[in-house]
């Protein structure tokens, strides 16, 4: 198909690169984010070689590489700080590293900046109050009482989707695990130049992000889901890893004091079953296959959705076999990561078998090495 208008619904890590894997077929991209700021927490995220490889896709590669801290390992240690595996990753791109660590504001950055420089019209601070598809065509009206027309609607707006909501009522809603995460940037130590993780119940790793920076991330049991307050947040966090038997997580736990920093998160997932459009209108990312982030693939699928989907609307004459293809190419490697990321995670908290995370790291990398 040619020509086509496309409203993505959401300006976070999926809707940017959809707007920009779309931009490249030549297709007319408007982007509306409900956040008038476009804000970003500031702790980081881990990427793998798949998304190495798809940044490459996108010409994004240089840009990416140089915002974040590339590596080549993940070592696995016990409570106590023995390290028990030490696993090499594959590199999917030669010349370029196998994994990123990178600052979710400098991603941002550099997918926002691209998505504006490769011709898509943003707009901040609006959401779709309405979706009219008559079959033709999906008339939409906004929230600031302006109204379009477009070919396609993509809802690339997370966990939460409101444009879920609006073509699948019935569908199911994010469930919570009985885990959340905790995250905090720290001064990069010398040591941590790949992830570290730390096996047991609360689950702890450090990530590089650049040569300055670190962040920790730990994974705890919250069995009824509590609401902490902002003012308690460093010390509930410093609380998490009281008595933490590894020299080197210990000798950071002091250092977690400002409230903003932490970012505390309940982890909640949803796969959708069922069809991943309806008409004219879609969903993508967090919208369809949100994940808990045991493996850290949650953003590399919603890159790859973006990368597909744009194939797809580009190889396809008309738009429902386009739209049934792409759930199609996505579907299992979705639901592998959703199952894979969950079952570490209920093996955690008691809720399943305890899973050996350096057999499932190994197994996650084969995965998505493989061609999507």
């Amino acid at each position: 198909m040619k020509n086509l208008s496309i409203l993505i619904i959401g300006g976070g890590i999926g809707g940017l690169t959809a707007a920009i894997a779309l931009r490249r077929k030549g297709f007319a991209v408007d982007v509306i984010e409900r956040d008038p700021d476009w804000s970003v927490y500031g702790v980081g995220i881990i990427q793998q070689g798949n998304v190495v490889r798809a940044m490459t896709e996108l010409g994004l590669i240089d840009d990416y590489i140089s915002a974040g801290f590339g590596f080549d390992r993940v070592q696995v240690f016990l409570p106590t700080g023995q390290c028990v595996a030490d696993i090499p990753t594959p590199r999917l791109v030669d010349g370029y590293p196998g994994n990123v660590g990178i600052g979710r504001r400098a991603l941002h950055k550099v997918l926002g900046d691209r998505t504006i420089g490769a011709g898509a019209t943003v707009r901040l601070g609006v959401t779709a109050t309405n979706l009219d598809d008559d079959g033709a065509g999906v008339s939409v009206t906004f929230s600031d009482g302006s109204a379009g027309r477009y070919d396609l609607v993509i809802g690339a707006d997370g966990l939460y989707s409101q444009t879920r909501m609006m073509i699948f009522p019935d569908a199911p809603k994010p469930e919570f695990t009985g885990q959340s995460v905790w995250r905090y940037n720290f001064k990069r130590t010398s040591d941590v130049i790949a992830l570290q993780a730390y096996e047991g119940q609360t689950g702890i790793g450090l990530v590089p992000l650049s040569e300055e920076l670190m962040y920790m991330y730990i994974t705890t049991p919250e069995p009824d889901n509590p609401r902490y307050a902002l003012d308690d947040l460093a010390a509930s966090m410093r609380g998490k890893l009281a008595g933490v038997p590894s020299p080197a997580i210990a000798a950071l736990v002091d250092q977690i004091t400002e409230n903003e920093e932490v970012v505390y998160k309940p982890l909640e997932w949803i796969f959708l079953e069922g069809p991943w459009h309806k008409g004219r209108v879609a969903l993508l990312g967090d919208a369809v296959h949100a994940t808990t982030p045991h493996l850290g693939q949650g953003a590399g699928m919603a890159i790859e959705d973006a990368l597909v989907l744009a194939d797809e609307l580009e190889a396809a004459e008309t738009l429902d076999p386009a739209l049934e293809a792409y759930r199609n190419r996505r579907f299992e490697r979705c639901r592998y990561i959703v199952e894979s990321s969950r079952a570490i995670c209920f093996g955690q908290i008691g809720k399943g078998p305890l899973i050996d995370n350096a057999t499932a790291t190994r197994e996650m990398f084969m995965k998505v090495a493989e061609p999507i």
